[in-house]
């Protein structure tokens, strides 16, 4: 497969990837589908702080889509456009690994720390606001019976927990792809256009 071909084929799921990363982002900011936490979280945090570092929005987001363009601009002539933009090409992929990097650790502390919440157990019987999972590394996501100290807002784990798991497989996808952008920018770089001719 020709260089510029392979461009085409990495762009068009990155401009998907993109949309999914935004949309989980500022999905989060609305727990429980609800804009009441968001409208209040000036006053008290009412929203994980994960959610604020926005890796959806910025790393999964911008920082793909600006090489997505750029990537998909440099197959658009079909076959590899020129060595200069395959070389270009090799920048902004390094950009989109840096901005899926960003997302995926932002994710991963989301799932580790859990979600925000009103909550109380056996242990802590008064209700309060906080992140009740984040001393026990993660082990919550393996017991669900936990989920239920979470009493506001309603279903705020399996939300949190769903839309950080998305976000962290399409950071896992951009990365790949744009490592593999790289690696095909560099052979356009250097083998020039898939028909011998510059």
């Amino acid at each position: 497969m020709c260089t510029g071909k392979c461009s085409k084929v990495i762009a068009v799921p990155l401009y998907v990837l993109a949309l999914v990363s935004v949309v989980c982002n500022i999905m989060l900011f609305f727990p429980g589908w609800s804009t009441e936490y968001a409208k209040h979280d000036g006053d008290e945090a009412r929203i994980t702080q994960e959610v604020k570092y926005m890796g959806g929005l910025i790393g999964g987001g911008i920082m793909i889509l600006v090489p997505a363009i750029h990537i998909h601009l440099t197959s658009s002539r079909g076959c590899c456009a020129n060595r200069c933009g395959m070389f270009l090409s090799i920048g902004f992929a390094a950009v989109g690994v840096a901005g899926a990097l960003y997302n995926l650790a932002v994710a991963a502390v989301g799932l580790t720390n859990g979600p925000l919440c009103l909550w109380n157990n056996a242990v802590s019987p008064i209700p309060k606001w906080g992140t009740p999972f984040a001393a026990n590394n993660a082990s919550y996501l393996g017991d669900r019976d936990s989920w239920a100290w979470c009493k506001e807002p309603e279903n705020v784990v399996e939300f949190n927990v769903g839309l950080f798991s998305t976000l962290l497989v399409a950071g896992s996808l951009e990365l790949i792809l744009c490592a593999i952008q790289m690696v095909n920018g560099l052979f356009g770089c250097l083998c020039g256009t898939c028909g011998g001719k510059e």
